[in-house]
């Protein structure tokens, strides 16, 4: 029988997550599991009811002239990057131009949207969020938002290297590729 002194004394092995195909992965997205694939394994990815309420306001909040030039998408869409990971942005947005005949396709988007929007929450890893950035832009984005409630902060990207931190009293903006917007960063967490 073992004691707690000899198990301390053997090797530790990390669990192995079992790598899964594309078509393993859509199964698991009709189970209604909110997953992202990342080298070829499942990610679960933290959400909450804060966390959706915040994507829904953020929804709301944009200039309905954007869907003139392109397609806004809750976190329900999977897009597939450049390197075969399959990434599920909170709230993002596509120009028209760069989708299938100017249509949201039925089955995951190729490439990143041009804008990807994620809501960080406190259990989330740095470089996940880093590898996350990465993803996007290696695959397309032309800005990412990552949104931290609990700093009542914003961070955007328009290129991997080049970042902004907004807080509370600032504005944030669509730049170039959504020029109608613009947001009071305190009024993204107002939710009451």
């Amino acid at each position: 029988m073992a004691t707690v002194a000899t198990q301390a004394q053997r090797p530790v092995r990390p669990r192995r997550r079992r790598k899964i195909n594309e078509e393993e992965f859509k199964r698991l997205l009709i189970e209604g599991k909110k997953v992202e694939l990342i080298d070829g394994e499942v990610h679960e990815v933290p959400t909450g009811a804060k966390h959706g309420e915040i994507a829904a306001h953020l929804i709301r909040r944009m200039p309905a002239t954007i869907l003139r030039t392109g397609r806004l998408y809750d976190s329900s869409v999977c897009f597939r990057m450049a390197n075969g990971n399959i990434r599920s942005p909170d709230v993002s947005y596509m120009l028209k131009s760069r989708l299938p005949e100017g249509q949201s396709p039925h089955d995951f988007a190729d490439g990143a949207p041009d804008l990807a929007v994620e809501i960080i929450s406190p259990s989330e890893r740095l470089s996940d969020v880093l590898g996350k950035v990465a993803d996007y832009f290696e695959s397309g984005a032309q800005q990412v938002w990552l949104l931290f409630p609990e700093k009542q902060q914003v961070v955007v990207y328009r290129s991997p290297f080049d970042s902004v931190v907004l807080n509370r009293d600032d504005e944030l903006t669509g730049g170039d590729l959504l020029p109608d917007f613009r947001c009071p960063v305190r009024e993204l967490f107002e939710l009451d």
